[in-house]
Protein backbone atom coordinates (compact mmCIF):
# COMPACT_ATOMS: atom_id res chain seq x y z
CA UNK A 1 0.00 0.00 0.00
CA UNK A 2 1.37 3.77 -0.47
CA UNK A 3 0.39 6.12 1.90
CA UNK A 4 -2.88 6.81 3.29
CA UNK A 5 -4.80 6.83 -0.42
CA UNK A 6 -4.80 2.46 -0.17
CA UNK A 7 -3.35 2.35 -3.56
CA UNK A 8 -1.23 -0.66 -4.49
CA UNK A 9 2.18 0.00 -6.06
CA UNK A 10 2.75 -2.65 -8.51
CA UNK A 11 6.41 -4.27 -8.27
CA UNK A 12 6.25 -6.21 -11.31
CA UNK A 13 5.28 -6.82 -14.61
CA UNK A 14 3.57 -9.60 -16.59
CA UNK A 15 4.25 -10.11 -20.04
CA UNK A 16 2.32 -11.56 -22.79
CA UNK A 17 5.05 -11.89 -25.31
CA UNK A 18 3.16 -14.33 -28.13
CA UNK A 19 0.96 -15.90 -25.83
CA UNK A 20 -2.06 -15.00 -28.77
CA UNK A 21 -0.39 -17.85 -30.79
CA UNK A 22 -0.18 -21.15 -28.72
CA UNK A 23 -0.66 -23.51 -31.36
CA UNK A 24 3.15 -22.10 -32.71
CA UNK A 25 5.16 -21.71 -29.15
CA UNK A 26 7.09 -24.56 -29.93
CA UNK A 27 7.91 -23.27 -33.97
CA UNK A 28 8.30 -19.25 -32.79
CA UNK A 29 10.60 -20.55 -29.57
CA UNK A 30 13.25 -22.75 -32.19
CA UNK A 31 12.97 -19.76 -34.39
CA UNK A 32 14.38 -16.93 -31.87
CA UNK A 33 16.54 -19.55 -30.39
CA UNK A 34 18.67 -20.41 -33.62
CA UNK A 35 18.21 -16.40 -34.31
CA UNK A 36 19.87 -15.71 -31.18
CA UNK A 37 22.63 -18.50 -31.29
CA UNK A 38 23.75 -17.03 -35.11
CA UNK A 39 23.67 -13.45 -33.78
CA UNK A 40 26.01 -14.11 -30.96
CA UNK A 41 28.14 -16.52 -33.25
CA UNK A 42 28.69 -14.51 -36.17
CA UNK A 43 29.35 -11.31 -33.64
CA UNK A 44 31.73 -13.01 -32.16
CA UNK A 45 33.55 -14.46 -34.96
CA UNK A 46 33.32 -11.26 -36.65
CA UNK A 47 35.11 -9.37 -33.76
CA UNK A 48 38.02 -12.23 -33.16
CA UNK A 49 38.73 -12.16 -37.02
CA UNK A 50 39.39 -8.66 -37.05
CA UNK A 51 41.33 -8.77 -33.59
CA UNK A 52 43.97 -11.31 -35.01
CA UNK A 53 44.19 -10.00 -38.31
CA UNK A 54 46.49 -7.44 -38.76
CA UNK A 55 45.12 -6.61 -42.24
CA UNK A 56 41.90 -5.13 -40.59
CA UNK A 57 43.67 -3.15 -38.24
CA UNK A 58 42.10 -0.13 -39.90
CA UNK A 59 39.77 2.23 -38.66
CA UNK A 60 36.64 0.89 -40.61
CA UNK A 61 36.87 -2.64 -39.57
CA UNK A 62 37.82 -0.77 -35.81
CA UNK A 63 34.35 0.90 -36.04
CA UNK A 64 32.74 -2.48 -37.29
CA UNK A 65 34.38 -4.12 -34.73
CA UNK A 66 32.63 -2.01 -31.92
CA UNK A 67 29.10 -2.33 -33.88
CA UNK A 68 29.05 -6.05 -33.23
CA UNK A 69 30.01 -5.80 -29.75
CA UNK A 70 26.56 -3.11 -29.15
CA UNK A 71 25.05 -5.94 -31.43
CA UNK A 72 26.03 -8.78 -28.92
CA UNK A 73 24.89 -6.47 -25.92
CA UNK A 74 21.55 -5.05 -27.82
CA UNK A 75 20.31 -8.50 -28.54
CA UNK A 76 21.13 -10.06 -24.97
CA UNK A 77 19.01 -7.71 -23.29
CA UNK A 78 16.36 -8.57 -24.54
CA UNK A 79 16.27 -12.31 -26.43
CA UNK A 80 17.37 -14.43 -23.24
CA UNK A 81 13.91 -13.25 -21.36
CA UNK A 82 12.10 -13.78 -24.90
CA UNK A 83 12.99 -17.55 -24.95
CA UNK A 84 12.40 -18.02 -21.05
CA UNK A 85 9.09 -16.73 -21.41
CA UNK A 86 7.81 -19.19 -24.46
CA UNK A 87 6.93 -22.20 -21.46
CA UNK A 88 6.18 -20.33 -18.07
CA UNK A 89 2.62 -19.94 -17.61
CA UNK A 90 3.34 -16.37 -16.54
CA UNK A 91 6.54 -14.72 -17.92
CA UNK A 92 6.76 -12.00 -15.17
CA UNK A 93 9.46 -9.23 -14.37
CA UNK A 94 10.28 -7.30 -11.75
CA UNK A 95 10.04 -3.39 -11.94
CA UNK A 96 14.13 -3.22 -11.10
CA UNK A 97 14.69 -5.69 -13.88
CA UNK A 98 12.62 -3.95 -16.34
CA UNK A 99 14.41 -1.04 -15.87
CA UNK A 100 17.97 -2.22 -15.83
CA UNK A 101 16.55 -4.28 -18.83
CA UNK A 102 15.72 -0.80 -20.65
CA UNK A 103 18.97 0.47 -19.81
CA UNK A 104 20.71 -1.92 -21.28
CA UNK A 105 18.38 -2.05 -24.32
CA UNK A 106 18.24 1.66 -24.83
CA UNK A 107 21.91 2.33 -24.14
CA UNK A 108 22.89 0.15 -27.06
CA UNK A 109 20.42 1.42 -29.26
CA UNK A 110 21.68 4.82 -28.97
CA UNK A 111 25.11 3.89 -29.07
CA UNK A 112 24.56 2.28 -32.20
CA UNK A 113 22.97 5.31 -33.81
CA UNK A 114 25.77 7.48 -32.79
CA UNK A 115 28.23 4.76 -34.05
CA UNK A 116 26.29 4.62 -37.73
CA UNK A 117 26.98 8.57 -37.62
CA UNK A 118 30.44 7.86 -37.12
CA UNK A 119 30.81 5.34 -39.70
CA UNK A 120 29.51 7.34 -42.02
CA UNK A 121 31.92 10.00 -41.45
CA UNK A 122 34.84 7.34 -42.11
CA UNK A 123 33.26 6.31 -45.15
CA UNK A 124 33.01 10.05 -46.17
CA UNK A 125 37.23 10.27 -45.48
CA UNK A 126 37.90 7.13 -46.85
CA UNK A 127 36.60 8.46 -50.53
CA UNK A 128 37.21 12.03 -50.01
CA UNK A 129 40.23 12.12 -49.28
CA UNK A 130 42.30 8.70 -49.77
CA UNK A 131 45.55 10.17 -49.56
CA UNK A 132 44.70 11.86 -46.58
CA UNK A 133 42.56 8.81 -45.23
CA UNK A 134 45.36 7.61 -42.53
CA UNK A 135 46.26 10.49 -40.98
CA UNK A 136 42.86 12.02 -40.36
CA UNK A 137 41.53 8.75 -39.15
CA UNK A 138 44.18 7.82 -36.81
CA UNK A 139 43.97 5.57 -33.82
CA UNK A 140 43.33 8.11 -31.26
CA UNK A 141 40.47 10.35 -33.57
CA UNK A 142 38.89 6.59 -33.69
CA UNK A 143 39.32 5.24 -30.17
CA UNK A 144 37.33 9.19 -29.23
CA UNK A 145 34.87 8.79 -31.65
CA UNK A 146 33.96 5.39 -30.27
CA UNK A 147 34.19 6.58 -26.85
CA UNK A 148 31.73 9.38 -28.02
CA UNK A 149 28.97 6.82 -28.81
CA UNK A 150 29.46 4.67 -25.43
CA UNK A 151 28.74 8.31 -24.23
CA UNK A 152 26.58 9.63 -25.71
CA UNK A 153 24.15 6.45 -25.48
CA UNK A 154 25.22 6.26 -21.66
CA UNK A 155 23.93 9.64 -21.01
CA UNK A 156 20.72 9.47 -22.84
CA UNK A 157 19.73 6.20 -21.14
CA UNK A 158 20.47 7.46 -17.48
CA UNK A 159 18.31 10.24 -18.53
CA UNK A 160 15.64 7.91 -19.21
CA UNK A 161 16.03 5.88 -16.44
CA UNK A 162 15.97 8.38 -13.75
CA UNK A 163 12.70 9.76 -15.15
CA UNK A 164 11.53 5.64 -15.27
CA UNK A 165 12.35 5.66 -11.62
CA UNK A 166 9.94 8.20 -11.06
CA UNK A 167 6.63 6.90 -12.97
CA UNK A 168 4.21 4.60 -10.47
CA UNK A 169 2.13 2.05 -11.23
CA UNK A 170 -1.19 0.91 -9.61
CA UNK A 171 -2.94 -0.12 -12.14
CA UNK A 172 -3.07 -3.24 -14.95
CA UNK A 173 0.63 -4.65 -14.59
CA UNK A 174 0.30 -6.63 -18.26
CA UNK A 175 2.80 -5.60 -20.83
CA UNK A 176 1.61 -6.57 -24.29
CA UNK A 177 5.05 -6.72 -25.36
CA UNK A 178 7.92 -8.95 -25.02
CA UNK A 179 10.40 -7.25 -23.38
CA UNK A 180 9.97 -3.66 -21.55
CA UNK A 181 9.70 -0.68 -23.65
CA UNK A 182 8.82 2.79 -22.35
CA UNK A 183 5.79 3.62 -24.29
CA UNK A 184 4.54 0.27 -23.06
CA UNK A 185 5.27 2.10 -19.38
CA UNK A 186 3.97 4.90 -20.01
CA UNK A 187 0.40 3.58 -20.53
CA UNK A 188 0.63 1.91 -17.50
CA UNK A 189 1.58 4.35 -15.01
CA UNK A 190 -0.71 6.37 -13.20
CA UNK A 191 1.29 8.80 -12.75
CA UNK A 192 1.77 12.36 -14.78
CA UNK A 193 4.23 11.30 -17.58
CA UNK A 194 3.98 14.53 -19.53
CA UNK A 195 7.85 15.24 -18.58
CA UNK A 196 8.63 11.86 -19.64
CA UNK A 197 7.04 12.16 -23.41
CA UNK A 198 8.68 15.34 -23.71
CA UNK A 199 12.05 13.48 -22.90
CA UNK A 200 11.59 10.90 -24.90
CA UNK A 201 10.19 13.45 -27.58
CA UNK A 202 13.64 15.96 -27.53
CA UNK A 203 16.02 12.38 -27.56
CA UNK A 204 13.93 11.11 -30.76
CA UNK A 205 15.05 14.75 -32.56
CA UNK A 206 19.06 14.80 -30.71
CA UNK A 207 19.86 11.14 -31.01
CA UNK A 208 17.74 9.86 -34.07
CA UNK A 209 16.78 13.14 -36.56
CA UNK A 210 20.24 14.55 -35.77
CA UNK A 211 22.08 11.66 -36.57
CA UNK A 212 20.18 10.62 -39.85
CA UNK A 213 21.23 14.53 -41.05
CA UNK A 214 24.56 13.84 -40.69
CA UNK A 215 24.54 10.74 -42.01
CA UNK A 216 22.62 11.72 -45.02
CA UNK A 217 25.16 15.21 -45.47
CA UNK A 218 27.79 12.76 -45.35
CA UNK A 219 26.66 10.83 -48.13
CA UNK A 220 25.82 13.73 -50.01
CA UNK A 221 28.98 14.60 -50.12
CA UNK A 222 30.23 11.01 -50.39
CA UNK A 223 28.23 10.90 -53.87
CA UNK A 224 29.95 14.49 -55.02
CA UNK A 225 33.09 13.48 -54.36
CA UNK A 226 32.46 9.37 -56.29
CA UNK A 227 30.75 11.62 -59.56
CA UNK A 228 34.40 13.69 -59.55
CA UNK A 229 36.11 10.32 -59.90
CA UNK A 230 36.46 9.47 -64.21
CA UNK A 231 36.94 5.77 -64.53
CA UNK A 232 33.77 3.74 -63.95
CA UNK A 233 35.52 0.92 -62.23
CA UNK A 234 36.90 3.47 -59.59
CA UNK A 235 32.78 4.84 -58.82
CA UNK A 236 31.89 1.26 -58.57
CA UNK A 237 34.73 0.46 -56.20
CA UNK A 238 33.77 3.54 -54.02
CA UNK A 239 30.26 2.89 -54.27
CA UNK A 240 31.11 -0.93 -52.89
CA UNK A 241 32.91 0.96 -49.78
CA UNK A 242 29.90 2.62 -48.98
CA UNK A 243 26.81 0.07 -49.69
CA UNK A 244 27.36 -2.20 -47.30
CA UNK A 245 27.17 0.40 -44.32
CA UNK A 246 24.00 2.03 -46.31
CA UNK A 247 22.19 -0.89 -46.61
CA UNK A 248 22.94 -1.18 -42.71
CA UNK A 249 21.97 2.17 -42.05
CA UNK A 250 18.94 1.72 -44.14
CA UNK A 251 17.57 -1.17 -42.08
CA UNK A 252 18.25 0.66 -38.81
CA UNK A 253 16.27 3.42 -39.13
CA UNK A 254 13.67 2.46 -41.66
CA UNK A 255 12.30 -0.59 -39.00
CA UNK A 256 13.36 1.94 -35.54
CA UNK A 257 11.31 4.33 -37.17
CA UNK A 258 8.12 2.13 -37.85
CA UNK A 259 8.44 0.59 -34.12
CA UNK A 260 8.25 3.68 -32.84
CA UNK A 261 5.81 5.21 -34.25
CA UNK A 262 3.66 1.99 -33.53
CA UNK A 263 4.71 1.93 -29.75
CA UNK A 264 3.87 6.05 -29.62
CA UNK A 265 0.57 5.17 -30.52
CA UNK A 266 -0.02 2.34 -27.68
CA UNK A 267 -0.20 -0.08 -30.23
CA UNK A 268 0.29 -3.73 -29.44
CA UNK A 269 -0.95 -5.73 -31.92
CA UNK A 270 0.82 -9.15 -32.91
CA UNK A 271 1.77 -7.52 -36.39
CA UNK A 272 3.76 -4.66 -34.25
CA UNK A 273 5.50 -7.12 -31.54
CA UNK A 274 7.10 -9.49 -34.79
CA UNK A 275 8.05 -5.85 -36.21
CA UNK A 276 9.88 -5.34 -33.05
CA UNK A 277 11.83 -8.69 -33.05
CA UNK A 278 12.98 -7.64 -36.87
CA UNK A 279 13.86 -4.28 -34.84
CA UNK A 280 15.54 -6.18 -31.88
CA UNK A 281 16.80 -9.47 -32.83
CA UNK A 282 17.05 -10.09 -36.55
CA UNK A 283 19.21 -6.97 -37.43
CA UNK A 284 21.98 -7.45 -34.92
CA UNK A 285 22.19 -10.82 -36.55
CA UNK A 286 22.10 -9.45 -40.00
CA UNK A 287 24.83 -6.92 -39.77
CA UNK A 288 27.54 -9.06 -39.74
CA UNK A 289 26.40 -10.77 -42.66
CA UNK A 290 25.83 -7.33 -44.55
CA UNK A 291 29.14 -6.70 -43.56
CA UNK A 292 30.70 -9.35 -44.74
CA UNK A 293 29.08 -11.02 -47.91
CA UNK A 294 30.81 -8.21 -50.34
CA UNK A 295 33.84 -7.95 -48.54
CA UNK A 296 36.54 -9.33 -49.97
CA UNK A 297 39.05 -8.19 -46.88
CA UNK A 298 36.89 -10.02 -44.33
CA UNK A 299 36.41 -13.36 -46.90
CA UNK A 300 40.23 -13.45 -47.48
CA UNK A 301 40.99 -13.02 -43.82
CA UNK A 302 38.27 -16.22 -42.98
CA UNK A 303 40.11 -18.29 -45.14
CA UNK A 304 43.30 -17.16 -44.06
CA UNK A 305 42.10 -17.97 -40.14
CA UNK A 306 42.88 -21.58 -38.41
CA UNK A 307 40.17 -22.35 -37.22
CA UNK A 308 37.65 -20.50 -40.17
CA UNK A 309 35.55 -23.48 -39.83
CA UNK A 310 34.32 -22.60 -36.38
CA UNK A 311 33.08 -19.75 -37.83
Amino acid sequence: MTGDNNITEITYFIFLGFSDFPQIIAVLFIVFLLIYISTLTWNLCLIVLIRVDSHLHTPMYFFLSNLSFIDICYVTSTAPKMLSGFFQKQSTITFVGCAIQYFVFSTMGLSESCLMTAMAYDRYTAISNPLLYSSIMSPTLCGRMVLGTYMAGLSGSVSQLCAMLQLHFCGPNIIHHFFCDMPQLILLSCTDTFFIQLMLAILTMVYGITNVVLIMISYIYIVLSILKITSTKGRVKAFNTCASHLTAVTLFYTSSVFVYLSSSTGSSSAFDRFASVFYTVVIPMLNPLIYSLRNREIKDAMKKFPKRRYC
